[in-house]
């Protein structure tokens, strides 16, 4: 492959990685629906067939914006952890990760919440998500029973699910007050209160 050529790649790499970012930060600021492909391919400097180029459809670039943030989330919290207090304690870094990228946790609550249609492109997307999530915390919850570090009484597919839903609503909370709500301490508060451990 000829320097050109692979200059050419490394290029193309930069833009689709620019154009999700901006796609990111604009679907997070007016949702998918009030998005426009001309808008995100201004804010990059291209043509709107520039950007076609790269995402021929709205719907292309979407999946690719989401698929972005899981990758970037799930090599953070390493969900093939075999260590359920590991993984629980990541999923509370992972909240004190998204305090400092709120366009992120915009995107996510906007689109969360658009994508209830079963006409949305991202509802399987989301359906999945979700699923993939609670069956992580469930399973952490479970190894941590496995190795005596879950209290008494604490079942592990409720508080799973306790945890997805708490993390989802404190980072409504969270935006809808600029910021003022600790949701740290209240998913870890959470968390703590089920273990027999330190977290």
């Amino acid at each position: 492959m000829s320097v050109e050529v692979q200059r050419g790649y490394a290029k193309g790499r930069a833009k689709r990685r620019e154009i999700i970012d901006q796609a990111m930060a604009m679907f997070g600021e007016v949702g998918y629906r009030g998005a426009s492909l001309r808008e995100i391919a201004a804010r990059c400097g291209i043509s709107h067939p520039g950007l076609l180029h790269h995402f021929p459809t709205k719907e292309s670039l979407l999946l690719a914006v989401l698929e972005h943030r899981d990758e970037v989330d799930i090599e953070w919290v390493g969900l093939d952890d075999t260590d359920g207090v590991v993984t629980l304690r990541r999923l509370v870094e992972l909240v004190e990760l998204n305090t400092t990228r709120r366009h992120i946790v915009e995107l996510y609550a906007v689109l969360s919440a658009e994508a209830t249609s079963t006409e949305h492109p991202a509802h399987q997307f989301f359906v999945d998500r979700y699923r993939t999530s609670v069956d992580a915390a469930v399973r952490a919850y479970r190894q941590a029973g496995d190795a005596g570090e879950l209290r008494e009484g604490v079942d592990p597919e409720v508080a799973g699910r306790q945890l997805i839903a708490l993390m989802d609503g404190m980072q409504v909370q969270w935006l809808l007050d600029g910021g003022a709500t600790d949701m740290v301490a209240v998913v870890r508060a959470l968390v703590a209160g089920h273990l027999t451990v330190d977290l």
